[in-house]
């Protein structure tokens, strides 16, 4: 069942969000105006080296006020594709590149209210290329086994939602005869 847009208007921007007001009709008939976050997409980069481990960042978020680990994330400037993204705020965040890079998983976190994409790289093949280059995004950088992520997630210390979408999708993954590859 599609809803049916009558109009919309912009009420706020700037460079990272927009704030649109939409007429909406809801199937049954019922008509209401719907707020629509408009954000830049995101590019996250899940780099796991040849022991199975993942790279995460230690990071407080302002907004919540809390800590957590995350993996390297970042906006996707305007001309660059998602996977250059990735790369690009791997290496900024964590002075690390991934040599292979592949798509590991795409989601729209909140569809109903938000239009932003996430997209979800593994990268593999790593080289260090020296000391993080962007100082304001973690407390600390480690090293964590694929195989603690699971109690992590338990334990409230993996709360953002790239995060989990990328790491719970290379766990399935280790569980998959293919390896999370498409069969052939």
């Amino acid at each position: 069942m599609r809803w049916r847009v009558h109009g919309e208007r912009r009420i706020y921007a700037n460079p990272w969000l927009n704030l649109w007001l939409y007429d909406v009709e809801q199937p049954d008939g019922h008509r209401y105006e719907h707020h629509v976050v408009r954000l830049r997409h995101l590019a996250v980069m899940a780099m796991l080296d040849e022991r199975r481990r993942v790279l995460l960042l230690w990071r407080h978020r302002f907004v919540t006020d809390t800590w957590a680990w995350e993996l390297p994330m970042g906006l996707v400037e305007d001309g660059e594709s998602p996977a250059e993204a990735a790369v690009r705020e791997a290496e900024e965040e964590t002075g690390w590149r991934p040599g292979r890079v592949r798509p590991l998983v795409y989601s729209e976190p909140a569809a109903g209210v938000t239009d932003t994409e996430h997209h979800v790289f593994l990268g593999e093949e790593l080289t260090r290329i020296g000391e993080p280059t962007e100082t304001n995004e973690a407390e600390r950088i480690e090293w964590v086994p694929l195989a603690d992520v699971r109690a992590m997630v338990r334990r409230r210390e993996i709360v953002s939602g790239a995060t989990l979408v990328g790491l719970l999708t290379l766990l399935l993954d280790e569980g998959d005869p293919r390896g999370g590859q498409a069969p052939t």
